[in-house]
C-alpha cells in the first residue's frame, strides 16, 4: 500500500530537522541521518509545489483563452 505525501507534514518535519541540526548537539552520525532525511522530504516538497505552480498555470492560461474568446 503506497503512503500518501502529507505536505504541510513534511514541512513541519523539515523545520524541526532544521532546528535539531541547528542547535549543534547531534553526533555527526546523527546529523546525516537527518540531513539525508531533509534533504529527501525538501525534494519532495519541491516537486509538489512544481505540481501546483503547473496546475495554476494551467487554470490561468484557461481562463485567459476563455476571455479572449469572449
Amino acid at each position: 500500500m503506497k503512503k500518501t505525501f502529507d505536505y504541510e507534514k513534511s514541512v513541519f518535519r523539515l523545520e524541526e530537522i532544521v532546528g535539531l541540526l541547528e542547535n549543534g548537539e547531534l553526533s555527526l552520525e546523527e546529523s546525516m541521518k537527518l540531513y539525508e532525511e531533509g534533504t529527501k522530504l525538501s525534494g519532495q516538497c519541491y516537486e509538489v509545489l512544481q505540481k501546483a505552480e503547473q496546475k495554476i498555470t494551467q487554470i490561468s492560461d484557461t481562463e485567459k483563452n476563455k476571455e479572449a474568446e469572449e
